[in-house]
């Protein structure tokens, strides 16, 4: 079996499949659709695609695997959409809250201002935001027939795609004597626009305190200058 040393190890996709197999590989695809978020989606679906060829863990052909996969992102984008739809206002003006961090909720709809309905189908790429992307467009009062085109598309792409491609890529020779330096390369390319937004907040956030000071000092003259001015 496979090892990945990033995170609690309950969480390594290893882990979760030796113990519960594809029903915990589903649990988790559903959960980080629309529920909870830093949950390794990309690295676990690529082992589920490797463990598919050697048959090992997972006995399932890999027809009903992807079907299942894909069923439990579409399900889990559904409740997200539909959290953000019935609880948005109270999901939003909750700055402290642990489960839905406003930080998190704010990235995800910058993402979604960004790049329109085809944000849902490019979120699921995107560790975090494909969490939340689902429950703003629920609060922002996208097209529930807008969302479910996109929520397919993003599923399939997604779900079936990163297994796929475990599963081709595992019968290749190289693969299978690299397989755990692969999966921590997954993992650190799926964090990667992460950490390019947060970068990018913290940019806009200095560049703000630094014209605000400038803005300030525009203001109103003072009286010994008024003067000075009115005498001429």
């Amino acid at each position: 079996m496979y090892t990945i040393a990033l995170g609690p190890e309950w969480l390594s996709p290893d882990y979760l499949i030796s113990h519960f197999g594809l029903i915990g590989i589903l649990v988790i695809v559903f959960a980080e659709s629309g529920l909870f978020a830093f949950l390794p989606g990309d690295s676990l679906l690529f082992t589920a695609g490797l463990l598919v060829a050697d048959g090992q863990y997972i006995k399932q052909p890999l027809w009903l695997v992807c079907t299942l996969i894909v069923a439990a992102a579409i399900i889990g984008d559904q409740v997200g959409y539909m959290i953000g739809k019935f609880f948005g206002p109270k999901l939003f003006n909750r700055p402290n809250s642990k489960l839905f961090k406003r930080e998190n909720l704010d990235k995800a709809h910058e993402f979604m201002d960004r790049h329109g309905p085809k944000a849902i189908v490019l979120a699921r790429f995107v560790p975090i935001i494909r969490t939340f992307a689902p429950m703003v467009a629920g609060a922002g009062s996208m097209r529930y027939r807008t969302f479910l085109t996109y929520n397919i598309i993003g599923g399939i792409g997604w779900g079936a795609g990163v297994t796929l491609a475990g599963y081709w890529l595992g019968q290749i020779e190289f693969i299978k004597t690299n397989v755990e330096p692969i999966l921590v390369g997954i993992v650190l390319i799926s964090v990667i626009p992460v950490v390019f937004e947060v970068l990018k907040a913290r940019k806009e956030g200095k560049a703000k305190a630094v014209e605000a000071p400038a803005v300030g000092n525009e203001g109103p003259q003072a009286p010994g200058q008024r003067g000075r001015h009115a005498k001429r």
